[in-house]
């Protein structure tokens, strides 16, 4: 694009005799940004390429005096003259003949601006809290599924689900995966104004007990929330203020556990090495959370039953975004979820202000 900040064009202008003083002071001036008008470049152009005001007037589909006056107002804006007229038509000056490259390029980078933020032009951006949770799951076999489809999967670090509505307004998100909170239930939870976004439950996804070889609930097939009491439950990144602290904390409390987020949270690879070498320590995981370990762990995953917890996963999203990806994304959500046919034994348990 031309401009200051092109040091090749820059210096192309400098040396190029055909450029005037003048042509150059006003391009590299903060007055181009402001006078640029890209109708009347194109109408340079059209005029350039027939030769003739009046075939660029039809060109254009535009009145002859119209033409004329864009012409007019960019040279002045220029103070140059970019056509000498003649019998015969228009030709091209010096200082027009300098112009023209630069103006058709100054076509083309608008051309590219609009086509990066055209619907289905750019990456579908889709928040998860976290890269090896379910909702990540179920956004690579959406993109499985749809091949052709570009995504971008972000985090929002450190933010609870209202940071998520919030960008998802301002569109720099497209679509999140959180848990969220019905108006008014909790200050970690509730997102009082839904306004202009909606929002699906697309998944309760089941949590699991995770424990080493020398806990003593390791050969358990199935565990209850009421035989955890007493146990310690490490669960490092739980963080003030977010929905996924707002679920643990409820947990606990309705069911008596004892669930530890103290020390430092060095990921996912330190929990399961911290787990598999300590006899009394264990931790919850979701059922659809990817975990990778050294065989060495012995690692067992052991269902919770009677009642099973289960996070609550929603899609948000705002209804009026025109991306033709986003609403495919929905409708694959929306299939997945029909289609899952293995959901916890009994009963269960969910946090009272999910939605």
């Amino acid at each position: 694009m031309v401009g200051s900040g092109h040091p090749n064009l820059r210096g192309r202008c400098r040396s190029n005799n055909f450029w005037s003083d003048s042509y150059n002071q006003w391009l590299f001036s903060d007055r181009y940004h402001a006078l640029v008008d890209l109708a009347a470049v194109r109408t340079v152009i059209a005029v350039a390429r027939t030769g003739q005001f009046q075939q660029a007037a039809a060109e254009l589909s535009l009145t002859q005096q119209a033409v004329s006056k864009r012409v007019a107002a960019l040279e002045k804006d220029l103070s140059v003259r970019l056509f000498t007229r003649t019998a015969r038509g228009a030709e091209l000056t010096i200082d027009g003949q300098a112009f023209l490259p630069h103006a058709r390029e100054l076509l083309r980078a608008a051309e590219r601006a609009r086509a990066c933020v055209r619907p289905g032009r750019r990456a579908l951006r889709v928040e998860v809290i976290n890269r090896r949770i379910a909702t990540a799951t179920l956004l690579r076999e959406f993109h499985s599924a749809h091949p052709d489809i570009e995504l971008d999967v972000v985090t929002l670090a450190e933010s609870g689900t209202d940071t998520a509505v919030a960008a998802i307004r301002a569109g720099t998100i497209d679509a999140a995966f959180r848990a969220v909170g019905a108006p008014s239930t909790s200050p970690a939870t509730a997102v009082d104004d839904l306004r202009d976004v909606d929002v699906r439950r697309i998944l309760d996804e089941p949590h699991q007990l995770l424990t080493g070889p020398g806990h003593p609930l390791a050969a358990a097939r199935a565990v209850t929330p009421a035989q955890l009491v007493g146990h310690r439950l490490w669960i490092p990144g739980i963080l003030p203020g977010t929905e996924w602290g707002a679920y643990y904390a409820e947990l606990a409390t309705a069911f008596g556990l004892g669930i530890d987020a103290i020390g430092p949270n060095f990921g996912t690879e330190h929990l399961l090495e911290a787990v598999a070498d300590a006899a009394s320590l264990a931790s919850l995981v979701g059922e659809g959370t990817r975990l990778v370990w050294p065989a060495r762990y012995d690692l067992r995953r052991i269902p919770l039953r009677d009642p099973t917890p289960v996070y609550p996963h929603s899609v948000i999203w705002r209804p009026d975004n025109p991306h033709p990806a986003l609403r495919a994304l929905l409708d694959h959500l929306s299939a997945a979820n029909a289609a899952r046919v293995v959901r916890p034994a009994g009963a269960v348990w969910t946090p009272t202000w999910a939605l």
